[in-house]
């Protein structure tokens, strides 16, 4: 059972998250890590020598590794709509899978910071009575997120109503 890629559902019914989550993601740490480089390198070849200005390019390394381990976090998140709950799972060494019951949600909310709307990605926050239960879909294309938000908040109603 693998999760489809750019937000399609695989066989069990579970949707993987957009691309454009993984690419803010690896385009940040190009950034910051070709900060780091061009710093460390100008501060270590002022104060200790050219050659240890190679140094600098430790955070290469870092980037190439971090460029990996995005990936298989982003792959590795994924959520399904069940008839009486939402699962979300995510993690690559530890993974985790959150249950949420349609009945026991209090608060669904679509958030979009300026970089998530900069690169048409939105989060949906699920709130329920037991704090340690919130729950979180990153990455979404905005119109999935209002569409989950409003089957979410329209299943909860209709759940809670009955207790």
């Amino acid at each position: 059972m693998e999760t489809g890629t750019n937000g399609e559902t695989d066989r069990a019914g579970w949707v993987g998250l957009p691309g454009g989550l993984l690419t803010l993601r690896r385009l940040l740490l190009v950034i910051w890590m070709t900060l780091f480089t061009v710093v460390t390198g100008l501060v270590l070849g002022l104060t200790a020598g050219p050659g240890w200005a190679a140094l600098g390019a430790f955070w290469l390394v870092v980037l190439a590794w971090g460029w990996v381990l995005l990936g298989r976090n982003w792959r590795s998140w994924r959520y399904a709509e069940r008839a009486d709950d939402l699962l979300i799972s995510r993690g690559v060494l530890w993974r985790e899978q959150t249950v949420v019951p349609y009945g026991r949600m209090q608060l669904v909310e679509v958030t979009s910071g300026p970089l998530e709307r900069r690169f048409g990605l939105a989060s949906v926050q699920l709130h329920t009575a037991a704090a340690a239960t919130d729950a979180r879909i990153p990455g979404l294309v905005p119109a999935e997120a209002e569409r989950l938000r409003d089957r979410l908040t329209e299943l909860g109603e209709a759940r809670s109503a009955g207790l």
